[in-house]
């Protein structure tokens, strides 16, 4: 069965502080990456890494590249999943 858009940034703000120590409650899905977040490319290889196990999707490289907002990553894993 697939997640709901709120299970998976949930679960998404949990990798993100884990990896980063920024508050759950700031992740949101209008949130940037980079500007809001402070989120730089080698940050979002590692938090794809964690992604892919916890949600079971495959995230390339050049998809990960396209997410501006914590909204992308979340509608992107929400479409893998099927």
């Amino acid at each position: 069965m697939a997640l709901s858009e709120r299970e998976i940034l949930d679960g998404l703000a949990e990798i993100i502080n884990e990896e980063t120590g920024l508050a759950v409650e700031t992740i949101q899905l209008g949130k940037h990456f980079a500007e809001d977040l402070a989120i730089d490319e080698s940050m979002m290889t590692v938090i794809a890494e964690h992604v892919g196990a916890k949600f079971r999707v495959t995230l390339r490289y050049a998809d990960v590249e396209r997410f501006k907002k914590v909204g992308d990553a979340v509608a992107y894993i929400q479409a893998a999943q099927g």
